[in-house]
This record gives C-alpha cells, structure tokens and sequence, in this order.
C-alpha cells in the first residue's frame, strides 16, 4: 500500500515539475520583455539649458549638460560651416548652473569676447558672452531659473507606461516556482537552505523596491533584470553546490549594499571627480597583486585568497575602470586625458595578458572602445585601437595554443561538453 501511495505521489511530482517547467519560460520572457519595452518607452523628454545665437537671426538649442560643437553630423550641436572643424569645442555644464567652453584642439582655435582659449581647461562663459568658432559668431544664452523650473514642471513623471511592481509580481512567481522546482528535485538531498535562500532573495527585492519608492524613484528595470539573473545564479548554485546557497545570498546583500553605497556616492559629482584618479591607480596595484599573490587555476591567475575567502580583483577592476573613464567624461575630448585613459586601459590590459586572462581582458577593451569613442568622437583612434587589438589576439592565438583551441571549438560545444567544451 505505501508503495502504491509512493508511486501516486512520484507521479504528482513528476506532472508538477513537467508544468512547472512550461511556466517558468513564459514567466521569464514577460518579465525581460515588460523591463525592455518600459526601457525603450520611457524616453528622456527635450530639455533646453541654453542657446547659441548666430548674428543672421538662427538659434541653436542647447539640450544636453555636454554640447560638442563642429561641423561633423554627430556633433551635439551641428554647424555646417567649412572653417569650423569637425570637432571644434565643447560646451559644458556642470551641476552648479556653470558653463565651460573647451577647445578639442581646432585647426582655428576658440574665443571667447576676443580672447583665444590657450590649454586644454577651457574657459567659464556667462550669459550674452560672445564666442568665436572658425570666424563664426555666437551669443550664448544660458536657461535661467525660471526656465529650467518650467521645464521641471511640464515633465513627465518616468515609469507610467509600464508599472514596475507588476513585473515584480511576475518574478516573485518565478522565484517561488523555481524554487518549488529545486526542491522537488532535491530529493532525499533536500535541505531547508534552500527554500529559506529564495525566501530570503524575494524578501531583499521587495525591500530594495520599497527603499527606491522611499526615495521618490519609480524606474525599477535594470534592479528588476538585476534580481531576475542573481534568481538564475542562485538556481545554478542550488543544483550545483547546494552547501554554496548561504554564501551566495550573503555576497547578493553585499552587493545590493554596495550598488546603494555607490549610488550615494555618485550622486556628488565633484566628490566623483575628485576620486578618479585614486580609483584609477587602484587598478592597475591590484591587478599586480594578483599576478605577484595569486594562484593559477586551470591556467589563468585570477584569484587570490585572502582570510580563507577566494577574492577576483579584475572584477572590482571593471568597475575601476568604468568609474575612471566616466568621471572623466567631460574631459576626453582632451587628446591629452584621452592618452591617459588609453594608458590606463592598456596598463590592465597588459596584467591581465600576463595573467592569461584573456576574457577579462575582451571585456576591458570592449568598455575602454565605448567610454574612449562616447566623447572623443574619433573614428581614427578607434580603429588604431582594433588594430593594435587584432595584432595583439594574433599574438595570443600564437603564444597560447589553448586558445586556439577554444575558437576552433566555438559552435562544438556539445561535443566537448565532458572534455574541453
């Protein structure tokens, strides 16, 4: 008899588990979906900061806190004027209300009330300053506070397409049924980490949408995507090495503290500023510990152990980096702080060659050809640098036969599943 009752419920399981793998798909997609389509709807609205006035009676708007100016088609602002030059000067903000123009090394050069910008730290321009590009006049206007407060009352408020807590609801189902989905395959494995694990990951989501609510924020979408992947992580982990769970959700809550830290901490830009170059430096001393310190595992050195915890420093690089070459932003244009960001790039680039790991290295070039090209604008050293990049792969497929391997096996994946796939 209890054999009989046994087999019944195996068989409740097993059409539990087969419908629940049907959901799970269908949830996941409406979920990424709805995060997507509220991204891509809620656009920034036009905003106007200032105006250049030309002497024939034209206006040029200015909307954005950074304006470049010349006569190439993706400049900010778009003058089509022979003497001015493709990327001719830059016209900042800062969150003050004050106003630089920078010179991005003109063939003409820049001036401001008849006197030429010399350097490359550019000049502070008020309201009804003139300013002269390649012989060409222009009055700015700066928006004035009762502007800039029209301006904040007639925008809209974001996230009114798509409501962010339905897209919750629809992962915290996916979470519990996940979780239900694991537990049932457990087995005699079952342990209550785990089940207590995902309640304690919907738990740390709810709470971070109520704090952001807290805070008068109502875009949720990149948390949302944030928490649906750590879910994922967590599920690889349960199936994997299920003794992992407990550490996996403690490293989730260190990082949920941390994104709230840096939030804080960015949202003081000249404290950003002023920290670029210390983080900047950071980089490159803890890639050094790691190929002084570290331990090479399945041929790469990446990890170092410190107090019984296995630590990646080239992650907390990425993010160095990243930090680095957005507070500098507003300065790239500068051939000068450009040079310095590719020497830093190219710096962690060569530790992580040394260290053969090449795929933190491809993300690393991968953000520097991003941030470089966002302000630059420079076709010319973008592909410099995929060519200095090819040459260097070139060099790689050469020195280390095992990435060789690697390409030749792309697309295999399957059939080296249990080897080297």
């Amino acid at each position: 008899m209890s054999n009989a009752l046994a087999g019944y419920e195996g068989d409740y399981l097993s059409y539990a588990t087969m419908i629940i793998r049907f959901i799970l798909p269908v949830l996941a997609i409406i979920i990424v979906i709805r995060c997507i389509r509220s991204l891509l709807r809620e656009k920034s609205e036009g905003e106007i900061w200032g105006q250049l006035r030309l002497d024939n009676g034209s206006i040029i708007d200015l909307n954005f806190w950074e304006n470049t100016i010349g006569r190439a088609r993706s400049s900010d602002v778009y003058i089509e004027i022979p003497t001015i030059s493709r990327n001719h000067a830059a016209l900042n903000r800062d969150d003050k209300g004050n106003w630089h123009i920078f010179d991005m090394e003109s063939k003409t050069g820049v001036v401001v009330n008849g006197k030429k910008i010399e350097g490359a730290d550019g000049v502070s321009v008020k309201s009804g300053d003139q300013i002269s590009l390649g012989g060409v006049s222009l009055r700015f206007v700066a928006a004035d506070v009762t502007d800039e407060y029209e301006q904040a009352v007639s925008r809209t408020r974001p996230g009114q397409v798509y409501k962010q807590r339905t897209a919750l609801i629809y992962l915290t189902e996916f979470q519990l049924l996940l979780g239900l989905q694991l537990c049932i395959a457990a087995g005699d494995s079952f342990t209550m980490a785990l089940p207590l694990c995902f309640f304690a990951l919907i738990i740390i989501m709810w709470t971070c949408y109520f704090v952001t609510r807290t805070l008068r924020r109502i875009a949720f979408e990149v948390e949302t995507i944030a928490f649906f992947l750590c879910t994922i992580g967590l599920s690889v982990v349960a199936s994997g090495s299920p003794s992992e769970l407990i550490r996996q959700v403690i490293f989730i809550v260190l990082g949920v503290i941390f994104f709230y830290v840096m939030g804080w901490f960015l949202r003081d830009l000249d404290r950003a500023k002023k920290m670029r170059k210390p983080v900047a430096l950071i980089g490159p001393i803890l890639l050094a510990a790691t190929l002084v310190l570290g331990k090479e595992v399945n041929g790469a050195i990446r990890w170092i152990n410190f107090a019984g915890i296995s630590v990646q420093p080239s992650e907390f690089v990425k993010i160095a980096l990243i930090f680095a070459g957005a507070a500098t932003l507003e300065r790239l244009f500068a051939r000068r702080n450009l040079l310095a960001f590719i020497g830093l790039t190219g710096a962690c680039m060569i530790f992580l060659t040394l260290m053969t790991d090449f795929g933190s290295a491809l993300i690393f070039f991968v953000a520097y050809l991003v941030i470089a090209y966002l302000r630059s604008g420079d076709i010319a050293t973008i592909f410099l640098s995929l060519a200095g990049a090819g040459f260097a792969g070139l060099l790689a497929l050469s020195s280390r036969p095992h990435i060789a391997g690697r390409l030749a096996r792309c697309g295999k994946s399957w059939e080296y599943a249990n080897v080297r796939g």
